[in-house]
């Protein structure tokens, strides 16, 4: 599952070292200007030879809260805006006793069900999420989803050794009513036992060295739902069915550290990879003792193509994040930019 987005704080801390991408023949040119409004007005490169330049692919267009009235309407939930330009809505398993190898897990950890929308510069919308179900609710949840031409484009674990069953399905559609799509998706969780939403807790100091996981990772994280999460996106731009992704949707390594006392922690992550990069990302994963959960995609077209692996450790905190990353500098990441 992929867990919410990373705020750096006001210091800027410093980036992952990272191996260079090797450039390849037709793929979109390398994102600049993270923090930016937009990414770049064309992801196609034109080569005079090979005939007229290429149609400019649509991009994201940033946005207000106002934009989104209808879908908060629809999703009968807020969200907020990530970045100025897309609109994220967190749908926590607060329902769910999960249990992976001995520790009860937090929605905060693995079980957050989210969707983001996105506007693009020819007027249409691009919903795209992961959805946490149990076994028993995925076939309902399966025909409500393709019922409301919304597309499943990966179904796969999450966690090692849960109970109950859980599965996790990412999703994505496109259209010009951005509330249509949403009642879609609500009509889908609806078949699920996906709780509503809860009054926010008041906030709690986590018992984990914060300052000391983020000088490990090299990231300014965020604390929230009992846990402490860490993330990084992909540097280059990402197209998913001809559409130029906002910089962090859908392409993030997310590393999230749940307390089990004493400074001990247990991580979920999910690391996003290009193929050059799975073996030694999972070679350095090994040598610091993670479990590998799954190697999967989350998209059906992306480009460049996106592999993730999801990982599991239970130990020292710091150690943890001092373990994964060199897992993170073979691959072509940056810390996420503040909102």
């Amino acid at each position: 599952m992929k867990t919410g987005d990373g705020t750096p704080g006001k210091s800027t801390p410093p980036a992952v070292p990272r191996r260079p991408l090797l450039a390849a023949a037709g793929l979109a040119p390398v994102l600049v200007g993270l923090g930016g409004d937009s990414v770049a007005q064309s992801a196609a490169a034109h080569d005079p030879g090979s005939g007229p330049p290429a149609k400019p692919l649509p991009t994201p267009v940033p946005t207000t809260e106002a934009d989104w009235v209808d879908v908060v309407r629809a999703l009968g939930r807020p969200g907020r805006i990530i970045r100025r330009t897309y609109h994220h809505t967190p749908f926590p398993r607060h329902d769910l006793h999960v249990v992976s190898r001995g520790v009860v897990v937090s929605p905060g950890l693995a079980l957050g069900s989210h969707v983001s929308f996105a506007r693009y510069d020819n007027g249409s919308t691009l919903m795209m999420g992961d959805l946490a179900v149990t076994a028993d609710e995925i076939p309902a949840l399966t025909d409500a989803l393709h019922a409301h031409g919304i597309s499943q484009t990966a179904i796969h674990k999450h966690l090692p050794a849960q109970t109950p069953d859980i599965w996790w399905t990412h999703i994505c559609a496109h259209g010009h009513d951005a509330a249509t799509l949403a009642r879609g998706l609500r009509t889908a969780l609806d078949s699920t036992g996906t709780p509503p939403p809860h009054r926010p807790r008041p906030s709690r100091p986590l018992d984990l060295d914060i300052a000391g996981i983020n000088a490990a990772l090299g990231v300014t994280g965020t604390s929230s739902e009992d846990v402490h999460a860490c993330v990084f996106v992909r540097r280059e731009t990402i197209i998913e069915e001809g559409h130029v992704l906002p910089p962090g949707l859908g392409a993030t390594s997310a590393f999230n550290f749940q307390p089990l006392g004493g400074g001990r922690a247990a991580l979920s992550g999910d690391l996003a990879m290009v193929a050059a990069e799975v073996q030694d990302a999972h070679a350095a994963l090994l040598r610091g003792g993670f479990e590998l959960v799954e190697l999967h995609n989350h998209g059906l077209t992306d480009e460049p193509r996106l592999f993730f692996t999801h990982i599991w450790a239970k130990g020292d905190a710091v150690a943890l994040a001092r373990a994964v990353r060199p897992a993170l500098a073979v691959t072509n990441v940056t810390p996420a930019p503040s909102d």
